[in-house]
């Protein structure tokens, strides 16, 4: 374990210097990049456009494409599969290209750039008047990051397997090395005493492919670079499904004493009758469990990639307000707190992941424990 945590460290300090350095320079150029040509009427002109929440909001937001960076007025990114189903026109699929980054329109679609419906593709009539939202099955920047993601962890994992089937016997070298002991450590210091020795077999798979999952996309996430850099866990719909799949099983691994709990707990009668206060209360907290879990883990990601582009934001803001000069002398500031931030996000990844992970298995334990009369005996 030693071992371990001082190669996390050292790659934990890689990633993270490697990140501050990067997001920096794609900033820089996605809005700088018009300042650089014309006369300097025209790029204060531009800069005056800056808009900081815009800017932010667009940095920690799902798209419809890739964006990779802005070079002068020309935007380079890497287009999406659009999947669109209207009851008018049946099902439509071509590039997010066609768009032309949300500034055309293409067989009557187009995305919503203000209103109820921003940020959505919208179906218009042939007078170019909304009439409605088709079934949007599109492959957004999250969805393609989940791909990423899931080949990536296919890849490592499958080859860890084959070298510990390989090397029955001998001590762990190389990528198995560092995966073993993370799931021994998932399956000896999370599942066992959380679930049971004899109950935790069937629960490790779930908690081992969450845990994993979830790693990589925070750390992932940290990387501005494609085919990283997708705010995936940052993503409300990924946290809410992730906190549904521990919600089915704990609800359909729950024994007739865990419902006995919630239903009919063992408290003073008063507290059930004539109103089911406990009941109540019981039942409130298995909906509101799978909540927090979805929270916490989006509020946390979402939360570090916001604060790291507000701090990159600041330079351009200053620079604003107070001329190029004031710029470059906030910028020293912005970054040494964007190095600070991303090495706690690195932290961070791990952590959430753990707890994600580890309150899962508490759900199961809890959903499967036996009788506190048949414990005690």
């Amino acid at each position: 374990m030693v071992n371990l945590k001082l190669k996390l460290s050292g790659k934990a300090n890689y990633i993270a210097f490697l990140i501050v350095f990067v997001t920096l320079g794609l900033a820089s150029k996605s809005i700088l990049a018009e300042e650089i040509h014309g006369s300097e009427e025209q790029a204060e002109s531009h800069l005056e456009k800056f808009e900081a929440g815009k800017f932010v909001t667009e940095h920690v937001s799902d798209a419809f494409e890739w964006h990779i960076l802005t070079y002068k007025t020309h935007h380079i990114s890497v287009p999406l599969p659009i999947i669109l189903y209207s009851k008018n026109s049946g099902l439509n699929i071509f590039w997010s290209s066609k768009f032309e980054h949300c500034h055309a329109t293409y067989k009557n679609f187009q995305i919503e750039e203000t209103g109820d419906n921003a940020g959505k593709i919208v179906e218009l009539d042939n007078s170019g008047e909304v009439i409605g939202l088709p079934i949007d099955l599109s492959i957004t920047k999250a969805v393609a990051g989940i791909f990423v993601s899931v080949f990536i962890l296919l890849f490592i994992l499958l080859k860890v397997a084959r070298m510990a089937k390989n090397s029955a016997g001998r001590a762990p070298t190389g990528l198995q090395n560092l995966i073993e002991p993370i799931i021994l450590f998932i399956r000896d210091e999370v599942a066992m005493p959380t679930i049971g020795k004899d109950k935790y077999q069937k629960y490790l798979p779930f908690l081992l492919t969450i845990f994993f999952f979830i790693l990589l996309n925070n750390l992932m996430g940290l990387i501005p670079i494609f085919p990283f850099g997708a705010n995936v866990t940052g993503n409300i719909a990924v946290t809410m499904t992730l906190a549904v799949f521990t919600f089915i099983i704990t609800t359909f691994s729950g024994n007739k004493h865990y419902w006995k709990e919630i239903y009919n707990p063992d408290v003073p009668w008063w507290l059930k009758f004539p109103i089911p206060l406990m009941p109540l209360v019981e039942l409130t907290g298995v909906i509101t469990k799978p909540i927090v879990l979805m929270v916490r883990l989006f509020a946390n990601m979402l939360a570090g990639h916001m604060i790291v582009t507000v701090f990159v934001a600041l330079i351009f803001i200053f620079g604003q307000t107070g001329g190029v000069a004031t710029g470059l002398a906030v910028s020293p500031l912005s970054v040494l707190f964007s190095v600070f931030i991303l090495l706690l996000d690195v932290l961070v990844s791990f952590i959430q992941a753990y707890v994600f992970t580890l309150l899962s298995a508490l759900y199961f334990g809890m959903a499967t424990a036996e009788h506190h009369a048949a414990e005690e005996h």
